[in-house]
């Protein structure tokens, strides 16, 4: 089999995980990986039947140690536990544990060279770098559906995952058999009752959180505006906006769904929570200063409200969404979403041609009222519109 002894293993669970995609042929799949349809099927079967996908044995030569037996045994262990983190993230990992005596980075990411278990390429691709992040916790939480994935018993993975802006903190990674809404809306219940409410939330323009089509308030939307919370959509085409979720889906692709495989929907979520646990608590964070996200992130004070209410409108303008989701202003009517149908908005005018509809403390649109169409469809708090 043409692959490198060293990363035997590791390339059979990631061609299974390939595999099991349905994004590519079996056989491309297989020309990628440099194999035979026969040996794939053969791992591809392996896996299924829930047999190891166990590595060649290797034996290193003898190589002058320049730290004691015992440090490098250490260092190989934590590598092997975690074979996605670099000598940075190993030696912090350690010192956190309340060993003496780590070697530097330098040393440490020599030890993991010479033992074959990185590569120069891989650390010229796990280079860090600093991004934007909000002030406080709770600011800004980020969510997004990872890309899903095959499971052993035939059926797809759709995990859910949300992430605080400041902390990184994971505060949500479920695996869902789809991406409907019911789903969604369960899992923010809980997590909105278990942390409190942020601030704001981002999420992309796709079901659940957005309509794409047409542009308009989805249910998310108002559900989110009478918890008095921002929704936040990225711009179409412009999934770097979501950049530390993107980020943190690599992460858990790099780290978990490349290198194991799963039966089903509960297997995965017993592993996704040991995960989640690592990542949150135990494994270092470049963008952190090698912290933890748990020791940045705090839970919300603004709790869960027992009972959901309407937002309070005050002003002197106000209209009734009809029950087809239009609203009239002068004569004209303009479709707004069938998620506001029956809602109160509050017009008030902006200019002499235009006017902003608002939705509690929300403003929702604006409209151009001598060209009879929508300058803005976005969701702004009032006083900070743009």
């Amino acid at each position: 089999m043409p692959w490198e002894e060293k990363t035997v293993e590791y390339k059979r669970k990631e061609f299974v995980y390939e595999a099991l995609l349905d994004e590519k042929s079996f056989s491309q799949v297989c020309r990628e990986y440099g194999i035979t349809r026969n040996t794939g099927y053969k791992w591809l079967n392996r896996a299924k039947n829930g047999e190891p996908l166990t590595n060649r044995c290797r034996t290193h030569g003898n190589h002058p140690l320049k730290t004691s037996a015992q440090a490098e045994e250490t260092i190989l262990e934590a590598r092997a536990a975690h074979p996605a983190w670099g000598a940075r993230k190993l030696k912090r990992f350690l010192e956190d544990r309340g060993h003496t005596g780590v070697p530097a980075q330098s040393t440490i990411c020599e030890i993991l060279k010479r033992n074959g278990v990185v590569t120069p390429e891989d650390s010229a691709a796990h280079t860090p770098y600093k991004r934007f992040e909000k002030e406080k916790p709770n600011d800004l939480w980020q969510t997004d559906f990872k890309g899903d994935f095959g499971l052993l018993n035939e059926k797809r993975c759709y995990p859910l995952t949300v992430l605080d802006d400041h902390s990184r903190f994971s505060l949500c990674l479920e695996a869902k058999e789809n991406q409907k809404g019911t789903g969604v809306f369960e899992s923010f219940r809980r997590l909105f009752t278990e942390y409190g409410l942020p601030g704001s939330i981002l999420c992309d323009n796709g079901p659940p959180w957005g309509d794409s089509k047409s542009g308009g308030i989805t249910q998310f939307d108002v559900w989110m505006m009478q918890l008095g919370i921002l929704p936040i959509h990225c711009r179409p085409f412009r999934p770097q906006t979501q950049g530390k979720e993107e980020r943190f889906h690599r992460t858990l692709k790099e780290e978990v769904l490349k290198r194991e495989v799963f039966a089903d929907i509960p297997a995965t979520q017993r592993r996704f929570d040991e995960w989640r646990y690592e990542y949150n608590y135990e494994r270092p964070h470049h963008a952190l200063g090698l912290e933890t996200p748990s020791k940045r992130y705090q839970a919300s004070r603004r709790s869960m409200p027992l009972e959901l209410q309407e937002p309070e409108v005050t002003g002197g303008n106000l209209r009734k969404v009809n029950y087809k989701g239009y609203i009239s202003i002068r004569s004209h009517r303009y479709y707004l979403s069938e998620a506001l149908i029956g809602k109160l908005l509050d017009v008030s005018l902006l200019s002499d041609t235009e006017v902003g509809l608002y939705y509690g403390s929300f403003r929702v649109a604006k409209i151009d009222l001598d060209e009879r169409l929508f300058t803005s469809r976005r969701i702004y708090r009032s006083g900070a519109e743009k």
